[in-house]
């Protein structure tokens, strides 16, 4: 629904899973990172980041390499936020995330933390860098079958030009 613009109902909907989530935390898993994803693209920083770090904890304590990768993800997303960029911050976690999803062949997700990291690099000036990692992203996108995330590659590399 926040893809869609749909803000006042995707607002309702995440409040409604963190009430869910404090309810059934004590069951086992909750998706922190689904929820830190969503309150990212409501520009809820704050929750965002604090979902992002609950959900990396909570995959840990469960050995749940692919939701900490998901949410390492997230927090590099974060990270590198316009409002709160931190080009260090983002730049560990895009590659803490690599580190989980490369060895579990995520590719979605490598090809995310591809493109998360070109976009930090062309920021701080790293040309050379960000273009490495835009090729690969789009590339994988492409292998994917995933115009969309294409899509926005490519307008990140008519960035860099």
């Amino acid at each position: 629904m926040a893809q869609l613009g749909e803000w006042s109902e995707a607002l309702t909907r995440l409040r409604e899973g963190e009430e869910l989530l404090e309810r059934h935390a004590a069951r086992g898993l909750v998706p922190y990172g689904t929820l830190g994803r969503a309150a990212l693209l409501l520009n809820r920083l704050d929750e965002a980041q604090s979902l992002g770090e609950r959900a990396v904890k909570s995959s840990q304590s469960q050995s749940r390499h692919g939701v900490a990768a998901h949410a390492l993800h997230l927090l590099g997303d974060i990270a590198t936020h316009p409002d709160r960029f931190d080009a260090v911050s983002g730049e560990a976690y895009y590659r803490k995330a690599l580190a989980l999803a490369e060895p579990r062949g995520m590719r979605p997700l490598i090809a995310h933390c591809h493109l998360g990291l070109a976009k930090l690099y062309r920021r701080t000036g790293q040309r050379e860098q960000a273009h490495e990692h835009l090729t690969t992203a789009t590339t994988m996108y492409r292998e994917m079958n995933m115009p969309y995330w294409l899509e926005q590659a490519e307008a990140e590399v008519r960035e860099l030009a």
